[in-house]
């Protein structure tokens, strides 16, 4: 069976308004628990800006996570910038990113498709 476009944009567009803060994680995002996210050196999670496209897909803005020094796997979102509900995670497009020193930061950009 095949979804339609406007279907599949239905449902990317909800899943934006769910879950805007991305957090990284250390390890597999646990599932449906959003287990192993960072910690140390200044980490937050940061809201990022959805835009809504016309093919099932939305895109967030780039954002700059402050990190501690570590290897980080994943890239996920939770529903606020603290506790909240896990909206998932997925690991890093290029691999795992590591990280050295103090002061350090990730710049992620996060994109959704509904298949």
């Amino acid at each position: 069976m095949s979804i339609p476009n406007a279907v599949k944009q239905v449902m990317a567009d909800a899943w934006k308004n769910y879950a805007n803060f991305v957090a990284v994680f250390t390890g597999a995002g646990g599932g449906t628990t959003g287990a192993n996210e960072a910690t140390g050196g200044g980490y937050a999670r940061q809201a990022t800006t959805w835009t809504s496209n016309t093919n099932g897909t939305v895109g967030g803005s780039a954002v700059t996570v402050p990190v501690a020094a570590a290897t980080y796997t994943e890239g996920g979102l939770f529903s606020a910038s603290t506790a909240g509900n896990f909206g998932g995670s997925v690991p890093f497009s290029g691999g795992s990113v590591i990280v050295s020193g103090s002061g350090a930061s990730i710049v992620v950009t996060p994109n959704l498709a509904v298949a």
